[in-house]
């Protein structure tokens, strides 16, 4: 099967894919959107999950293609692995709850999921969009469907899983061939410095809102990747001349998040979202039983803040929002937002603060493994990413926004207030 995508043009979609596809459990990614509240501040941006999933998983094939050409893996293994990757990819985002990762804070504990002790299934704390995935992979129909479709390539639900999640039970053979770990390089395709699903989100909520930051050199980027062995495990590395390439990669998500993911609007109608649901408990919820999930998406939510009486739900259903008065960054000198909203209360004016911080990230912290190195095909010698460019020592500060909302109506009286205390001429949408 093909299937025309404005990104990428056609995709190609295999027999075995298309089952999944097909799925309830892939179906259910039509209602939920990619950036959340964002349409309300980019009306473009209407795009779902589905969509990137699909074009996610084109990406990944080309990123396999491109690491294993120079490889000596046998065909019949290369033909495994590069399915494998594709349904990972494919399927990375199924646990995403309704409208943004504000819902995760209403999500019922990891315990509730009981996922299998290798996944960390008895760490306490609620449940994540990742961890939803796993229980949607490994204990669904779902699961099922995959150990029907896929046996005869030697692909199980739990070696999908272990990809997307990085964890695989113990004793258990992923993806080793000749003695070489392939399992490294092959998860840094789903979840690393340079994966599959960066490479299409950026240029699809690009696309689609209208900016241009988000635009990167992938051409360049994939001529350069190769596999590299490192202490028996099959690594990522990317040639010295696409480095700059990279750099531009990394540059792209951190203005996006500055410019689009941060936006004003959409991050305002995140916090009253949370405050719904601090506001009005079981209104709505997020069910642990993986076919319940199924019936959980943008729809249902949309549905039930319609219908509730909370003041915050009706604001989000009619797009009342609070308009922003103020907005600062770690640049800015002489204001305080604890004293602004100390005065804003003085003189009567609701309102809220809200603080977000962008860095420029990435999937390691210090003292692990990384994902990706640099090599130097003169003499094979391997890098770590980290080590060989000075962007992230950089751009290690984050870049803080500070804004301040009030409520429409006061929008006057809290700019007199703004004026008052900071000297600065107010924010006015």
């Amino acid at each position: 099967m093909r299937i025309r995508d404005p990104i990428h043009g056609s995709l190609t979609v295999s027999d075995e894919e298309t089952r999944v596809i097909d799925s309830p459990t892939f179906q259910r990614l039509r209602h939920v959107r990619q950036l959340g509240f964002g349409d309300l501040a980019f009306p473009g941006a209407t795009h779902t999950r589905h969509a990137h999933s699909l074009g996610a998983m084109h990406v990944a094939s080309r990123l396999f293609d491109a690491i294993t050409s120079r490889s000596d893996l046998p065909v019949a293994t290369r033909d495994r692995f590069r399915v494998a990757v594709r349904l990972a990819v494919l399927c990375h985002d199924i646990g995403h709850m309704p409208l943004s990762h504000a819902s995760e804070s209403i999500a019922p504990p990891r315990a509730a999921l009981r996922l299998p002790s290798w996944m960390g299934g008895e760490e306490a704390g609620q449940a994540s969009h990742e961890d939803f995935t796993a229980k949607l992979l490994i204990d669904s129909s779902l699961s099922g469907l995959i150990e029907e479709v896929y046996a005869p390539l030697g692909i199980t639900p739990t070696l999908v899983a272990s990809l997307v999640t990085g964890q695989l039970p113990p004793g258990a053979v992923g993806f080793v061939e000749g003695g070489i770990d392939w399992a490294p390089v092959l998860r840094s395709i789903v979840s690393g410095e340079l994966d599959a699903d960066r490479m299409d989100y950026l240029l699809r909520d690009s696309f689609y809102t209208g900016v241009n930051y988000g635009r990167y050199d992938l051409e360049w980027i994939l001529q350069n990747l190769s596999a590299a062995e490192r202490d028996g495990k099959a690594v990522l590395a990317l040639s010295k001349a696409a480095i700059f390439a990279f750099e531009d990669f990394l540059l792209s998500r951190y203005h996006m998040f500055l410019s689009v993911y941060f936006h004003h609007t959409s991050v305002s109608f995140d916090w009253m979202l949370r405050r719904y649901y601090e506001e009005a408990p079981g209104e709505f919820e997020i069910p642990a039983d993986p076919e319940a999930f199924l019936q959980c998406d943008d729809m249902t939510l949309h549905l039930a803040l319609r219908r509730s009486k909370n003041r915050w739900a009706q604001r989000i259903s009619q797009r009342r929002g609070f308009k922003r008065v103020a907005q600062f960054t770690e640049r800015d000198d002489a204001y305080d937002v604890g004293e602004l909203s100390k005065a804003l209360d003085e003189a009567g004016v609701e309102h809220f603060t809200l603080e977000s911080r962008g860095v420029l990230s990435r999937y390691i912290d210090e003292g692990e493994s990384t994902s990706l190195y640099v090599i130097d095909r003169s003499n094979g010698r391997l890098t770590e990413i980290s080590k060989y460019t000075s962007l992230y020592e950089r751009f290690s500060g984050a870049v803080r926004l500070s804004r301040v909302y009030v409520r429409p109506d006061q929008s006057s009286a809290g700019r007199e207030v703004i004026h008052r205390i900071t000297g600065r001429i107010p924010e006015n949408e």
